[in-house]
């Protein structure tokens, strides 16, 4: 046995503890056919709330692994509570910003349609997956959430009190960055990104008069929504 950390790291929804046997069966084909592990080998497991395990495989099956979880090597490791707000792209856009974002440290990712939207069948399901492999690639031990889409008019009238919301807004009256976050301290946030056609002038009305949102320019040049 070695103490070299694993190369391979896998998200598993289940308790983590030492001592604990898990069976893996939707990961045995990338650990049995792609990564051609067998009995003996370590992996790292997450589950985004016990942080990160060292586990040996017990047994190797074509459809299901059994791995025994033996210690923690890497403490929980939570992001601000920063959310991101998004409208849906083309397909393959919309899996990179998720991506990113979850490398980044985004604790909720969601989607937003807005009347310029332009992006087909938005699949949480997939979204998630997306989440879920950026984190084992990029050594986080937190997956962030990805909603269900909604529509801005009802994300703005259900907005929580306590969180402020950063309005990307592309109109040059709004204030650079560092000046319109200047003395309002921490707490909760989100930050709010349009679509590729941008937002309509009534939802940046609407954005603008509401209290809990900060707008805020990025610069002079309109920047691609991914």
């Amino acid at each position: 046995m070695t103490d070299r950390l694993p190369k391979i790291r896998l998200y598993v929804d289940a308790p983590l503890a030492a001592g604990t046997e898990l069976f893996l069966e939707a990961q045995a084909h990338y650990l049995t056919g792609v990564m051609r592990q067998g009995a003996g080998d370590a992996v790292a497991l997450f589950n985004g709330r016990d942080g990160e395990w060292r586990a040996v495989i017990v047994s190797a099956a074509k459809k299901r692994v059994t791995v025994r979880v033996e210690a923690q090597i890497a403490p929980q490791q939570n992001p601000p509570d920063l959310w991101l707000l998004f409208a849906p792209i083309k397909k393959a856009r919309t899996d990179f910003i998720v991506e990113k974002a979850a490398e980044l440290g985004a604790a909720r990712i969601c989607p937003v349609l807005t009347r310029f939207t332009n992006a087909e069948r938005v699949r949480t399901d997939r979204l998630q997956a997306h989440a879920v492999e950026a984190a084992e690639q990029c050594g986080g031990t937190f997956v962030p959430t990805v909603d269900a889409p909604a529509k801005l008019a009802d994300v703005l009238a259900n907005w929580p009190e306590d969180r402020r919301l950063m309005f990307c807004d592309e109109a040059r009256t709004a204030r650079p960055v560092a000046e319109a976050l200047a003395g309002l301290g921490g707490g909760p946030w989100a930050i709010l990104i349009g679509p590729e056609g941008g937002f309509s002038p009534e939802e940046a009305e609407a954005l603008r008069t509401h209290p809990g949102v900060v707008p805020v320019t990025l610069g002079p040049r309109v920047l691609r929504a991914d």
